[in-house]
């Protein structure tokens, strides 16, 4: 039985990582999706891409690449390169999806980026850039989705992404852990004002999870700062240490599984909660 049969699930950051595999997840349970990650091109009056991220970020082709990995399941597809920074372009993917596709009964709010840099000595560009995507970005998706499912009066789910750093406080990366934190304290109160409308809104919160997010040079080198140039090889043993299962990542199907949870019928009673898929560090008093 395919839980999403029909249904029009919207996924922003889908160009790979946990985006990608949230959205083939929907599309093999019978869903069409609404993609959406960064543009191929800017004009005068759009924003600068992020520059403080030291990993390179998703490309058109890799949103293509979702896209036909979707049809490829013989569901529909819509791809938008859109900032979730911008409001006016998360509007405008809602507004070409809903003519191509429908109205939209999922929203996986999953863009966000890491960095990391001491809070004594970041720059007002790393903090606000890491706000801007991580926290506002998730405000600017459920801002142009919402009002259509409150209009129609059908329900919806809500699903955003945060992360276990925003249970609690991290060195180096204060500003990832305030934004994650942000994300849990705006689903938490967006499920309170949109429950009387049969919609619900809930978070996850991965510990380290097996992307590009993890697998970059600035990652490795914040997990072992004893070395110069550290590899993969050098950082699995580092990773490992942070969780209570002794692995050193979940991998991002294992959040599709709780993506797909949250908003199907089986949670229809569930709002306002943050589910940890964390190896565990959610026993850690977090």
């Amino acid at each position: 039985m395919e839980r999403f049969a029909e249904k029009i699930v919207m996924v922003t950051g889908a160009g790979r990582g946990q985006g990608r595999a949230h959205a083939l997840r929907f599309a093999g349970e019978g869903a069409h999706l609404v993609l959406c990650d960064l543009p191929a091109a800017r004009g005068d009056a759009e924003l600068d891409p992020p520059a403080t991220v030291p990993y390179e970020l998703s490309k058109p082709e890799d949103l293509e690449e979702t896209a036909r990995q979707v049809q490829a399941l013989g569901r529909r597809a819509v791809a938008m390169g859109a900032d979730v920074r911008s409001l006016e372009q998360m509007s405008a993917v809602v507004a070409e999806a809903e003519r191509a596709l429908g109205p939209i009964d999922v929203l996986v709010a999953n863009a966000g980026i890491c960095t990391s840099n001491p809070l004594p000595t970041m720059s007002v560009q790393v903090w606000q850039e890491t706000i801007d995507i991580n926290l506002t970005g998730v405000f600017n998706a459920c801002r142009a989705v919402i009002p259509g499912m409150i209009e129609r009066g059908h329900g919806g789910r809500v699903v955003a992404i945060a992360s276990m750093a925003g249970r609690a406080g991290w060195e180096n990366i204060g500003h990832y852990a305030a934004s994650k934190w942000g994300v849990i304290g705006l689903v938490k109160s967006l499920a309170l004002e949109v429950a009387p409308h049969g919609i619900t809104a809930n978070v996850i919160c991965p510990s380290s999870v097996n992307t590009t997010m993890m697998h970059n040079d600035s990652s490795y080198r914040l997990f072992r700062p004893d070395l110069e140039n550290p590899t993969r090889e050098d950082v699995l043993p580092a990773f490992a240490s942070v969780n209570v299962i002794p692995v050193p990542y979940v991998e991002p199907e294992d959040i599709s599984d709780g993506v797909l949870f949250l908003a199907s019928q089986e949670a229809a009673g569930i709002t306002g909660a943050t589910l940890s898929i964390s190896a565990g560090v959610n026993a850690l008093n977090i």
